[in-house]
């Protein structure tokens, strides 16, 4: 597949065809890493993994139970 930039503005940017992100389970509220080798451009979706989930929920519990402590012990 080849595509074009279109201008946006002051930018210019790359539409990505409904097909691709069906396939790839991306929508405008997916995060996307950008990267590249110095030639080519690489877009991946981050995604939540179990552990990632994990984490995130036993820190929310950590900061509700804990956190005036943690951030008095923080001053």
């Amino acid at each position: 597949m080849i595509k074009r930039l279109t201008k946006h503005g002051n930018s210019l940017a790359l539409v990505i065809d409904r097909a691709v992100l069906e396939l790839l389970k991306i929508d405008k509220e997916t995060p996307l890493e950008i990267s590249t080798d110095g030639q080519s451009l690489v877009i991946t979706p981050l995604r939540d993994t179990d552990q990632n989930v994990t984490f995130k929920e036993a820190l929310e519990s950590v900061n509700t139970r804990y956190g005036r402590a943690l951030k008095r012990l923080a001053e």
